[in-house]
């Protein structure tokens, strides 16, 4: 049997993603695919709008054989944390023969080339980077400049400044330096802009169907016979089919308000606490927090208002939004520098926790147990084969979870869910 390996978010899922894993499967061969997702934490630096589960079941329905949680600490980690663990979990299954990844460019070439510069750093490249860096430029503004001009393109900028031709370029460069067997693609993006905020065809972008749905949640229930019903809601709806999948229309439907949305500014309170607790120096322990960026967060500590506010407050020419947000949820998470270079000496993904799979593709658990080198956990109790730094990680994804879950609770006031709960999902 052959596998595509398929690394997603699907945040929410859309045709997009349904071209996607059709598309990877026809030009790999495979018979089936599977897929790593982020749990209920993405790369941006966000909570998903929807629960890990739901977005599963979708994914599920549309077609993917099996999909597997990536680990918390690389959902929200850069794009070279981001692809480093997504790989290295693909590659200790032992089975996937391929990955297919989607960039707004589709030049495999060059993807690969850059890759391969980044990986070996060559004497010419790592000088650039340096006096770039002595500029005062942020390091990934700096390594764009520093490849623009060692490959002497002025054009890479278009190429670099696109988030999935970034995180393609990471997964190449992942793939080469572990001298992995797995081959690579790459398909050409046929939906909008990543960050394109209106519908576009029959192939908008998550941003834009997340902004639909931002406007559906911020709507007034109307109450008609004794029931209340969401007029607005019911008009975004209708605007999104041919959009995503009926599968995906009726899940949006069924658990509007009481699932989801989930939004950055939902976890505000359980900021302001933990920053409360922390000092300049106990946060530079955590993942992704600087010097600089600690002495910020101290500094306007009083002027904390909300997530959102707080990440506009702090955001400076050399740092992002995002990235100041998703140092702020590593923060929120626990995820420390001490953790992730243990998990990096012990081989990255330390298990591969399974979401839900397709009965019709029963076939690949069988695979999975013979040829994965990490244990395969279709349940939380099951945590005989995992080291320490596995329990650490799985536990860290749990309370991660679990956060997320008081948050739906508070938000709909709908019972609390615990992570071992949760049942493996088999459509």
């Amino acid at each position: 049997m052959k596998i595509v390996g398929l690394i997603t978010e699907y945040n929410p899922f859309h045709n997009g993603h349904l071209y996607h894993i059709e598309r990877a499967k026809s030009i790999t061969g495979a018979d089936t695919a599977i897929v790593v997702m982020s749990g209920n934490y993405v790369q941006r630096g966000a909570p998903a709008i929807m629960p890990k589960h739901l977005r599963a079941e979708v994914a599920l329905k549309a077609g993917v054989g099996l999909i597997l949680e990536l680990p918390v600490c690389y959902a929200v980690g850069s794009a070279e944390f981001f692809a480093a663990g997504a790989v290295s979990l693909f590659e200790q299954l032992g089975c996937i023969d391929s990955i297919c990844f989607g960039s707004e460019c589709g030049d495999y070439e060059l993807l690969s080339r850059i890759a391969h510069i980044l990986a070996d750093e060559p004497d010419e490249f790592r000088l650039r980077l340096q006096d770039a860096l002595k500029t005062g430029m942020s390091f990934p503004r700096a390594r764009q400049t520093a490849l623009r001009e060692y490959l002497k393109d002025d054009s890479l900028d278009l190429v670099l400044e696109k988030p999935n031709n970034i995180l393609g370029i990471e997964y190449l460069k992942a793939l080469y330096q572990r001298q992995s067997p797995i081959k690579s693609y790459t398909i050409k993006r046929i939906v909008s802009g990543y960050h394109d905020t209106r519908l576009s065809g029959s192939y908008s972008s998550a941003s834009a169907i997340r902004r639909l749905l931002d406007y559906a949640s911020q709507s007034v229930l109307v109450e008609k016979d004794g029931m209340f019903d969401e007029p607005v809601l019911s008009e975004v709806l209708t605007r999104l089919e041919g959009q995503v999948p009926l599968s995906c229309i009726r899940t949006l439907e069924e658990t509007h308000r009481t699932r989801y949305p989930i939004y950055a500014n939902d976890f505000s309170l359980l900021l302001k606490y933990r920053l409360l607790r922390e000092t300049r120096e106990t946060l530079t322990e955590y993942q992704d927090i600087t010097e600089d960026l600690a002495n910020r967060i101290m500094n306007h500590a009083n002027d904390f208002i909300s997530f959102d506010q707080f990440c506009d407050l702090l955001k400076t020419r050399d740092m992002t939004y995002t990235r100041i947000s998703r140092s702020l949820f590593h923060i929120l998470l626990n995820i420390r520098k001490s953790d992730i270079q243990t998990y990096q000496e012990q081989g990255y993904c330390q298990y591969a926790r399974i979401l839900g799979f397709r009965r019709d593709a029963k076939r690949l658990l069988s695979i999975l147990k013979h040829s994965s080198k990490v244990p395969l956990i279709s349940k939380l109790t099951q945590t005989g084969g995992l080291t320490s730094a596995g329990l650490a990680m799985q536990q860290n994804d749990i309370f991660a979870s679990n956060l997320y879950e008081s948050i739906i609770t508070d938000k709909y006031k709908m019972p609390f869910i615990n992570e071992y709960q949760h049942q493996i999902l088999r459509i």
